[in-house]
């Protein structure tokens, strides 16, 4: 025996699975997970996403069937995110009655009337130039934007939207949307806003899933990965204009900043495990450098134990078909 006895044997709490079973402080199950789904109009088959191994574009006419499929693996909400073919400056299929926003959600509840529906709430797919708003020369005009936002949110309410989920990261779209929504009489539609929302490099195979035509970068209206204190400030003005529940954007690499807001705020928090996140799993797991479904596990684990209650993560389906959660 040796001559120093630990006074403290943490060891005990994890002697055995059943112990660290009782032990365990965070626990995740797909009542935590949201799956963002790409919906494409006019294509006759589904088209593979090639940097975001297993995701696909999922043809129109195929939404009721996919959002059946999801429901029965036992998950509850998905968030559409619309590839048009009607583009223009402005976005404005989007707030149009028959354009593709309002048909997603439509299709959605019409097929799974239980299924939380969001609508992602934003422009770079639906407009020419893939920016996130209404362009002045080569800058998004914010206030501009703010009027079509809550046109397009009355839209996707109109059609069965639960929430809506404004992304385009336009200084006072809460209050803009929430204003829109409750004059049009839909004052039980939710707000899930991206209310920290970074100018982030992981978003890198969203584009090729979303089909955006961006040239340049955003970074004028989202925000500095550098920046943690401006982080909090954004997602409390949320807060502050009405938002129903705040996320952070991407997650795993900002589980500070979730952790941050999550001390400051009583509102549900959200975290969106975005496509390179996902992407650098899914070829890491394909070359046999990692174990897959340990680390999609894990990493979803730590943004649950860093203090989301919803994750929105590709991941979700496969999860569920699985029966890993």
């Amino acid at each position: 025996m040796s001559e120093f006895t630990p006074a403290q044997r943490p060891r005990r709490l994890r002697k055995s699975p059943s112990v660290r079973a009782l032990f365990q402080e965070s626990r995740l199950s797909l009542h935590d997970l949201a799956l963002p789904i790409f919906i494409e109009e006019g294509i006759s088959d589904y088209t593979p996403i090639k940097a975001m191994p297993g995701v696909v574009r999922i043809p129109e006419h195929r939404l009721a069937y996919e959002i059946e499929r999801i429901a029965k693996a036992g998950i509850g909400s998905v968030m559409t995110f619309g590839i048009s073919h009607h583009t223009d400056s402005e976005g404005s299929d989007t707030w149009q009655e028959k354009g593709l926003v309002a048909r997603m959600s439509r299709i959605c509840k019409d097929a799974v009337p239980e299924m939380i529906v969001m609508s992602d709430t934003c422009f770079c797919e639906y407009t020419s130039h893939g920016h996130c708003g209404v362009l002045h020369g080569s800058e998004v005009d914010n206030d501009a934007t703010l009027k079509n936002l809550g046109k397009q949110a009355v839209a996707a309410a109109r059609a069965g939207a639960d929430f809506i989920a404004p992304s385009a990261a336009m200084d006072g779209q809460v209050a803009a949307i929430r204003r829109a929504l409750d004059e049009a009489g839909f004052i039980d539609t939710g707000i899930m806003s991206y209310s920290t929302k970074f100018a982030s490099s992981f978003y890198g195979p969203f584009r090729e899933a979303a089909g955006t035509s961006l040239k340049g970068d955003r970074k004028t209206y989202q925000m500095n990965p550098m920046n943690r204190r401006e982080a909090i400030r954004e997602s409390l003005i949320d807060e502050a204009e009405g938002a129903d529940a705040l996320m952070v954007k991407p997650a795993g690499p900002y589980l500070d900043v979730l952790r941050d807001i999550r001390e400051r705020t009583e509102l549900p928090l959200a975290a969106y495990q975005v496509s390179g996140e996902y992407a650098m799993i899914k070829f890491a797991g394909q070359a046999g450098a990692i174990n897959e479904q340990a680390v999609v596990l894990e990493s979803l684990g730590a943004i649950k134990r860093a203090g989301a209650d919803i994750i929105f993560s590709y991941f979700a389906l496969d999860l569920a078909e699985n029966h890993l959660l």
